[in-house]
């Protein structure tokens, strides 16, 4: 320290200030003779930062947690930060220019809690989605992807060469894969010497065909899509972003999850350091000739843009010549909108679909998307073979100067070129028009969300702000971290009865089974043991509850259950560690399995006390995990499927209890500041608007920002609520009935099925001044039920529409009863036949009083026009003809396959 104060500030490693106790401070860029200062206990130097200094970086915005981390320094010369590749996706930062701040922690106190804390490889899983925050990219995940292919070889000087770029190489060169007629390394050894110890993982990759996982080989995979990776070695497959990528359940997870950060965090370097290494010699480039497809595509494309053309305009004449029928929920024009949106889209993704088929397996392009480290299909797509429709907000490019989208273009061209569609590719050049729209499709509006104040975990478990006011009494109801969780699927909930007894119930009179699955020592202890008999007995109605239980918390069967230590890879981990063989019979009493799951259930504390409250937290916190564990570890599994021995069993059971203390959530976790980290994030890349999709039944549903408000806000009125009815019976099968049904449902007001109305002054109601009525009033006056003297000379003259009445299933006496029903007998209504040409209702004001003098009828007639012009407004909007109030419109569609379905628990115990 008294060497760094010599030399001063203004050489580098230095001090700047020398603080004395008496909290003077000493500048040594001006201290005349900086030498001739002698530190004294108690005194504080500020010297230079230096190698292996801990500080804070962080890039702005802190979206989440994960924006500020605490990282090792290495000093190096000229004035940028420069980070490991792996780490700039949390920071979502790039080498363009991006500013970042650092953070010298300025005391020891600090400095501990930012390395036992904050320090990258502590942050590598974050808790809002459970996954890695960090993956392998760039060129190193290309790389990586080429180097596992089968037909990668390695010669001696070159694999000499990675071993020396190992860290954690042991000294031992591997056998090598061909031996003759020389010694040849394959890639997937190399990869295989990085891995750290005893890790189990299976994944696939991305081009992996679904259909592979069916069927009696599934292990055996033609195009070396399946990653197996056992005990620490890759023994199959390609690896790309699904392995080393950010996905939840990866390689990267399980390393960090199994074997700790300290670990995760070198295996992250190992790999770039040996995977750069092998493609520094290796090579990879993108070329103008990886973006050629050939002459036959090229035609395929443009026929395919020519004729997605000519439908578009055959679009725009049936909406000029008024023939295009609106979708239920839509106006003509979101209609039209929408269907010309979808044929220039489907023109995109065919002709993308053809450009991609037209690539060879050796393009770099493509390889680059294979791997998943840059561009993806649609990138393809637009580089070869069209760009396709930009869209602002979801729609197609407005109108912005007068009825045009740009001056190049004519007033009202709804064209596909004048509202945004690109027709050429990246290749061959944008015309100005399209380079504009482009420039316009690119970015749109993000939000932010305010963050819950100073909400955190406390010693005794609930969770409170900083007022000291209850939140919670236990984080997450089940008080566990979700850095430590991982989805898993429940074995007992999917089975018919008969399969869930077959697989989860022992039978100890089946002497002959027994002997398959256990040693002779434990079938002699089982034989005639009543004991044995009572508690596999008990171990059933236990497994039987609990499938009853969980179909009741998840009717429709599709569960996926987030919950600490993934009992399958670790059982899989407990087989390879004690080498068990699945053939053998094993050692392991199925009474030890019942007694032993029992004693780890009691020791899963996440709420501690024995009062009724505490007792009823505690089952609620555990009751999955201990479900998980039963249907698992259940005797008659053990023995069948997992064959553990004795000891393995004894290591699985202290492993559960040691991996679930550890996933309990850590008292003074600023839980407030994750939740609204893990909801800001996902909302910022929301866009501000909503889109009114026109699925299926085309119904408008808020969606993005502002349903995410609704559902944070709980708000009592959503703006558009929705529900979707499935019929029963008849109606289910038959459109007519369905229809029945609907109109019942749908609200519908006088003014729904109006064409027009008008008010007369008529004074003789016989003979009326609209020709076209005379005819049928004629008929109505020939043997009248009421006085017409009585009538008022005004007349509300109502013409409804037939299509509609037909469409609402509704009849002119239906309407008129209603009529009646609101206004009694002070309206005088009549009306035409429903097979009439027109449908008219003729309404006049009835004068109860009898004829009064001169002077009043004036004001009378006066004041009935007025009267009858509110009543005309009351009626159109206020007289319901039938429906529910609060249901403004009912769309009718037959469900798809994949449509949302309805589950059912069939007599036989399985999900239909």
């Amino acid at each position: 320290m008294q060497e760094l104060v010599n030399r001063g500030d203004s050489q580098y490693p230095g001090a700047k200030y020398i603080i004395r106790e008496n909290g003077a401070r000493v500048d040594l860029r001006y201290h005349p003779r900086a030498a001739d200062l002698h530190l004294q206990p108690g005194y504080r130097v500020e010297r230079h930062m230096k190698d292996g200094d801990i500080i804070v970086f962080n890039r702005q915005p802190t979206l989440h947690k994960m924006s500020m981390m605490g990282h090792k320094v290495k000093i190096l010369p000229w004035s940028t930060f420069r980070l490991n590749l792996s780490v700039t996706t949390p920071y979502n930062a790039d080498f363009d220019g991006d500013e970042m701040n650092l953070h010298l922690p300025q005391s020891l106190e600090t400095k501990a809690e930012v390395s036992e804390i904050a320090m990258v490889p502590r942050q590598l899983i974050t808790p809002q989605a459970n996954k890695p925050v960090m993956g392998i990219v760039q060129d190193t995940l290309t790389a990586v992807r080429m180097m596992t292919k089968r037909d990668v070889f390695i010669e001696l000087p070159r694999m000499m060469d990675l071993l020396m770029q190992m860290p954690n190489w042991d000294g031992k060169v591997p056998q090598p894969a061909i031996l003759k007629p020389k010694p040849l390394w394959t890639g997937k050894q190399v990869f295989t010497l990085i891995i750290p110890g005893n890790v189990n993982v299976l994944r696939t990759h991305s081009t992996h065909p679904d259909d592979e996982d069916n069927g009696p080989y599934k292990w055996i995979s033609p195009g070396d899509t399946k990653v197996i990776i056992e005990h620490g070695e890759l023994l199959s497959g390609i690896i790309c972003s699904r392995t080393i990528g950010r996905s939840a359940g990866n390689l990267l997870h399980v390393v960090t999850l199994e074997l700790g950060w300290e670990v995760a965090a070198h295996f992250y370097s190992h790999i770039q350091t040996v995977v750069n290494a092998w493609l520094l010699a290796e090579g990879h480039t993108i070329g103008i000739g990886d973006t050629i497809a050939d002459q036959a595509t090229y035609r395929d494309i443009q026929e395919t843009i020519r004729k997605a053309k000519l439908d578009v305009v055959e679009v725009i004449e049936k909406a000029h010549n008024d023939e295009l029928e609106p979708t239920p929920g839509n106006t003509l024009r979101q209609t039209f909108e929408n269907m010309v949106n979808r044929i220039l889209n489907d023109a995109r993704d065919r002709t993308g679909g053809s450009a991609q088929r037209s690539l060879s397996e050796y393009n770099n392009f493509k390889a680059m998307v294979v791997a998943g480290s840059k561009g993806s299909k649609i990138n393809i797509s637009q580089v070869i073979a069209c760009v396709g429709q930009q869209n602002v907000e979801g729609k197609r490019i407005p109108f912005g100067f007068r009825h045009r989208t740009l001056p190049h273009f004519i007033k009202d061209d709804y064209g596909p070129e004048s509202k945004g569609f690109v027709e050429n590719s990246y290749l061959a050049g944008l015309t100005p028009s399209e380079f504009f729209f482009h420039a316009m499709g690119g970015r749109e509006g993000l939000i932010d969300t305010a963050a819950m104040e100073s909400v955190m975990v406390n010693y005794d478990g609930t969770v409170r702000n900083s007022l000291g006011q209850l939140v919670q009494l236990r984080y997450g109801e089940d008080g566990l971290d979700g850095m430590w969780v991982e989805n898993q699927s429940m074995p007992s909930m999917k089975p018919t009865n008969v399969l869930f007894e077959k697989e989860f119930k022992l039978d100890l009179s089946d002497e002959k089974s027994l002997r398959k699955l256990y040693t002779e020592n434990v079938v002699r202890e089982l034989q005639g043991s009543a004991e044995a008999l009572k508690e596999v007995e008990a171990e059933w109605a236990q497994l039987e509850e609990d499938r009853r239980l969980l179909r009741k918390i998840f009717p429709k069967g599709d569960a996926k259950i987030v919950l600490p230590c993934n009992l399958q890879r670790m059982i899989w981990n407990a087989q390879k560690i004690f080498r068990v063989e699945l053939r053998k019979p094993t050692d392991l009493n199925p009474l030890r399995v019942i007694e032993g799951v029992k004693e780890l259930s009691k020791k899963l504390v996440i709420v501690s006390g024995e009062d009724r409250i505490s007792k009823q937290a505690q089952y609620n916190a555990t009751l999955l995990m201990n479900i998980l564990l039963r249907s698992t570890l259940c005797a008659k599994r053990m023995a069948e499927k997992h064959r553990l021995n004795s000891e393995g069993f004894e290591w699985l059971i202290g492993e559960i209890e040691s991996r679930f203390k550890q996933a309990i959530v850590q008292p003074g976790e600023m839980v407030g500041a994750i939740a609204a980290q893990s909801l800001g994030e996902p909302a910022t890349q929301m866009t501000l608007n909503t889109f009114h999709y026109a699925g299926v039944s085309a119904k408008n549903v808020t969606l993005g920002v502002p349903r995410l408000k609704e559902i944070i806000n709980v708000s009592k009125k959503p703006k558009t609520p929705s529900l979707t009815v499935f019929l029963q019976g008849t109606a289910a099968k038959d459109a007519e009935k369905a229809k029945d049904v609907l109109c019942k449902l749908e609200h519908t007001t006088l003014r729904k099925v109006t064409a027009n109305t008008a008010i007369y002054y008529d004074p003789d109601p016989k003979n009326t001044i609209i020709e076209e009525d005379q005819e049928w009033v004629n008929i109505f006056y020939e043997m009248p039920d009421f006085d017409p003297s009585r009538c008022s000379p005004w007349l509300l003259r109502i013409e409804l529409d037939r299509r509609r009445m037909t469409d609402k299933k509704l009849t002119m006496e239906a309407i008129a009863d209603k009529i009646h029903q609101g206004f009694g007998d002070d309206l005088n209504v009549i009306y035409t036949d429903d097979n009439a040409e027109k449908l008219v209702f003729r309404l006049r004001i009835t004068n109860q009083e009898g004829d009064k003098g001169n002077e009043d009828e004036q004001v009378e007639r006066m004041e009935d026009d007025v009267f009858l012009r509110c009543i005309e407004t009351n009626m159109l909007s206020d007289l319901t003809l039938q429906g529910i109030e609060a249901i403004t419109k009912v769309y009718m569609h037959k469900p798809t396959t994949d449509d949302k379905k309805r589950v059912v628990i069939t007599p036989d115990g399985g999900f239909k």
